[in-house]
C-alpha cells in the first residue's frame, strides 16, 4: 500500500455516499486506500458507512464509539493505516476527494522523498473567514517562530517516518497545527498547493457556525499553542 488516506466523519451520513463516488472517480490505482473513521457520530453515518463500505475497493472503516475530538478520529485511523504515505482530509466535500490524489502526485513527482509534507492552501473563502485565518496564521507564526499559513487547509500529505515520530499529538482540532509545526520544526519540505473551499452541500460544521464558535476555537488553539512551544 502506498498511500492511506483518512476522513474522519462526524454526522456525515448525507456526505459520504457523494465523497465515496469522487474517490471512485479519482483513484486510478489499487494501492491507495481510504480509510473512513466514524468518530462517534449521532446521525447515521455508521450504519451508511456499514452498508456502503463492501460496494468500494480501497475503503476499509473504523469506528469510535464516544466522540473525543477530530484529532482523535484521524489518529484512530492513522493508527490502522498500511500506506508508506498517511494524510487526512474531511468529510464535507469542501475539500475535493482529488486533491488528495493531487498531494500524492506532487510527492511521487519529488521522487517520493521522505522529507516533504504536502498541504493544502485554500481558496474561495468568504472574506470574515479569510480574516480569521489570516490573525490566526500571523499570531502562530510569529508566536511559535515557523512559517504556519492557513493551518486548517487540507489536505495532508506525508512519509510514514514522520507520523511515526509524534509524540502525544492533540485529539482536538490542534492537530492540524501540531503536524504543521513538526513538519516546520523538522526541516521537511513543506509544499502547498491550491485548492477551492466551497459551501458544504449537506449537513453543519460541529465548530464554525457562529462567532462564539470562533471564540472558543481561538481559546483551545492559544491554549495548545502555550503547551506546544514549552514542551517542543
Amino acid at each position: 500500500m502506498k498511500l492511506s488516506v483518512v476522513i474522519p466523519c462526524y454526522n456525515e451520513q448525507d456526505s459520504i455516499p457523494l465523497m465515496l463516488e469522487r474517490f471512485k472517480e479519482v483513484i486510478k490505482t489499487d494501492d491507495i486506500e481510504v480509510i473512513l473513521v466514524n468518530n462517534g457520530s449521532t446521525d447515521n453515518t455508521a450504519e451508511v458507512l456499514d452498508t456502503l463500505r463492501e460496494k468500494y475497493t480501497f475503503v476499509r472503516t473504523a469506528n469510535v464509539e464516544v466522540n473525543q475530538g477530530y484529532g482523535f478520529g484521524i489518529l484512530n485511523g492513522l493508527s490502522v493505516a498500511r500506506g508508506e504515505f498517511l494524510g487526512w482530509s474531511h468529510a464535507d466535500l469542501q475539500t475535493d476527494p482529488y486533491d488528495c490524489i493531487r498531494a500524492y502526485q506532487i510527492i511521487k513527482e519529488h521522487g517520493g522523498s521522505a522529507n516533504l509534507y504536502v498541504k493544502g492552501l485554500r481558496g474561495n473563502r468568504p472574506l470574515f473567514d479569510r480574516f480569521f485565518t489570516s490573525g490566526m496564521s500571523i499570531f502562530e507564526t510569529l508566536y511559535l517562530g515557523q512559517a504556519l499559513w492557513d493551518i486548517n487547509a487540507q489536505p495532508n500529505i506525508f512519509h510514514r517516518n514522520f507520523y511515526e515520530s509524534w509524540n502525544s499529538p492533540p485529539h482536538d482540532f490542534s492537530l492540524d497545527l501540531y503536524a504543521l509545526y513538526l513538519a516546520r520544526k523538522n526541516n521537511l519540505k513543506v509544499i502547498r498547493f491550491s485548492v477551492q473551499f466551497p459551501k458544504r452541500k449537506h449537513g453543519k460544521s460541529s465548530w464554525n457556525t457562529s462567532l462564539r464558535g470562533k471564540l472558543k476555537f481561538i481559546k483551545r488553539t492559544l491554549d495548545f499553542s502555550v503547551k506546544l512551544k514549552r514542551n517542543l
